[in-house]
């Protein structure tokens, strides 16, 4: 099967919409801001306020992620960007306790992977997460976070899934740096600025079905 990658940009937004939609009231904007938001309203009215910030976020460049698309039909996507475009990672218990890595590497992070339930099982968050990493990769490099899940029981609920697992990064060289919590782990890796690439060769890279379009 042929999926192709893109950015999240104003010319795919409307095909993020269609995810979005699926996803629920969130629209991936969580991590976005440095403070809840929305508090006390009801799921609907969230879902506006999300819409509204997430299409003004896009709008102004400050919103990343890799879309997968099957054919011209958006399947699934993978949030992406600079620590500081996803502040609210910053104010939970566990990383604060760890904090940012020390040194002058530019630090990202990688928070949200959504598949389209009729695709799921077939490797579409890896096809993003390695797209993600390639688009970090032409971009400088730095250091890059992930915090998957490790609980089995909040792992085996399907929104918990949404932040990636510890063996999906482990394959792509992250390594454990600390436990957030009873539930999460802090990972990471280095992609040197135009180094070699760092995600090695998806199946889908190998039979040439993975290939990149532009989003902005």
């Amino acid at each position: 099967m042929a999926y192709t990658v893109r950015e999240l940009g104003r010319r795919t937004f409307a095909d993020f919409e269609i995810l979005a939609e699926q996803q629920g009231s969130c629209w991936c904007i969580f991590y976005q801001r440095a403070k809840p938001a929305g508090r006390g309203l009801s799921p609907a009215e969230q879902r506006r306020i999300n819409r509204r910030d997430k299409a003004a976020f896009v709008r102004e460049g400050r919103s990343n992620a890799i879309l997968v698309y099957d054919g011209r039909t958006p399947v699934g996507w993978c949030q992406y960007g600079p620590a500081d475009e996803l502040p609210r990672i910053d104010a939970g218990r566990g990383y604060h306790k760890v904090g940012r890595p020390t040194g002058s590497e530019r630090l990202w992070r990688i928070t949200c992977f959504f598949v389209d339930r009729k695709h799921r099982g077939k490797g579409i968050a890896t096809i993003a997460l390695e797209a993600a990493l390639r688009s970090i990769e032409k971009r400088g490099g730095g250091i890059v976070e992930a915090f998957p899940v490790v609980s089995e029981r909040m792992a085996a609920v399907p929104e918990w899934r949404w932040f990636g697992t510890p063996s999906m990064f482990r394959k792509h060289g992250f390594e454990r740096v600390a436990a957030l919590g009873t539930s999460g782990v802090l990972m990471r890796k280095r992609i040197p600025p135009g180094g070699s690439r760092a995600t090695g060769s998806s199946a889908a890279e190998r039979s040439g079905t993975a290939r990149p379009g532009r989003g902005r």
